[in-house]
């Protein structure tokens, strides 16, 4: 399986902060025992946080990846745009996931009530964004190791089926 981490951050993006998110989750990809496959993992590629230019890096990594977890500008902030940006760019919602996720953070903090993370499928590419703090990627995370791999080969078969159905037709 194939992941690419966005790290979503005015002040690390421009040097002004560590990226702490980003790597920690590649890490945390990288060393999990839930998935089925030895996973690829690029990134973090980090952005400041303007929309544009979340829709530009979503869309160019959308195809090349099957999963894309973006870190941060999830909160309240009036710069924190990442949901609006993966909204613009994902066809299809993935509630449940967005539900299991917060269900889980809240059960660690009431301020994951803060968050307004979104998750979502473009074409066979799954788009999940998690708070930008170290902690709550970890929890993020927790809860998407469990159902990724099935849901990616979901993913995967509904596009194998297409295929199939496309050259029986013709």
């Amino acid at each position: 399986m194939r992941f690419s981490i966005i790290t979503v951050s005015d002040s690390c993006s421009n040097g002004t902060a560590v990226d702490k998110s980003g790597p920690l989750l590649v890490e945390l990809i990288r060393e999990s025992e839930k998935l089925k496959e030895a996973p690829q993992v690029s990134g973090p590629h980090l952005i400041p946080d303007e929309k544009e230019e979340i829709v530009k890096i979503l869309r160019s990594l959308c195809g090349e990846c099957d999963v894309i977890i973006t870190t941060g500008g999830t909160g309240w902030a009036p710069r924190d745009v990442t949901p609006e940006a993966t909204n613009e760019v994902i066809e299809r919602r993935c509630g449940g996931l967005e539900t299991a996720i917060h269900v889980r953070s809240l059960q660690i903090t009431p301020f994951a009530a803060l968050s307004r993370l979104s998750a979502g499928i473009f074409q066979k590419t799954l788009i999940v964004n998690f708070p930008g703090s170290a902690k709550a990627v970890k929890e993020c995370w927790e809860v998407l190791e469990t159902v990724v791999d099935h849901g990616v080969s979901l993913l995967i078969e509904a596009d194998q089926s297409q295929v199939h159905k496309k050259i029986q037709s013709s």
